[in-house]
């Protein structure tokens, strides 16, 4: 053993050491602080990302929905995009939001947009949208039928078949067009 190891501790070694542990724990929180920020800033710039593709895939989505439908004769005379429907009795929460909504006197049809369509969590979660519209559509008396449509860039098909068995008209990127997938025997949902 050598010299150190055997000299007894005193006060001052302990304080010393105290102290310097002290400030290496000064420095770690420091350090943890630095991260914790650029962990929010990353965060903060992948969400602009995310809403930036989501948004361009809307744009590319939007002008030519209205037209798939009216081909299928529905004969829309309304398009909103961005469409949000707030807590009648809050009305600062915000309950629902529709990326492409298609209205005429009978029918809404509310068109969720996705860059790349998953199976359950995106088509579950347009379903649940589906039931808030119409209980708000009831509160308000409206007595349209609502239906629901999923467009995306890529769509795997055990998605698309879990969102035609949900009821959901589908629109996928076909070329440079959208091309509107409704197989044999497919019946839409009614909200």
């Amino acid at each position: 053993m050598s010299e150190t190891q055997n000299e007894p501790l005193t006060f001052e070694k302990v304080w010393a050491a105290l102290m310097e542990n002290r400030e290496q724990m000064k420095e770690t929180d420091r350090r943890l602080k630095e991260t914790e920020k650029l962990v929010e800033k990353n965060s903060r710039q992948m969400g602009l990302v995310h809403n930036s593709i989501g948004e361009l895939a809307e744009h590319l989505v939007a002008p030519g929905t209205m037209e798939k439908f009216n081909n299928l004769g529905f004969k829309f005379t309304r398009r909103a995009l961005n469409a949000q429907y707030r807590d009648p009795e809050n009305p600062r929460r915000l309950v629902a939001e529709v990326d492409i909504l298609l209205e005429n006197g009978d029918i809404v049809i509310a068109v969720e947009v996705k860059s790349k369509l998953r199976t359950e969590s995106d088509i579950n979660d347009h379903l649940e949208r589906m039931e808030i519209l119409r209980r708000l559509a009831d509160a308000r008396g409206d007595t349209r039928k609502y239906r629901g449509a999923i467009a995306a860039a890529i769509a795997a098909e055990g998605a698309r078949r879990h969102a035609h068995k949900a009821g959901f008209y589908v629109l996928e990127q076909s070329g440079d067009t959208m091309k509107l997938d409704i197989p044999e025997g497919f019946v839409a949902r009614d909200w």
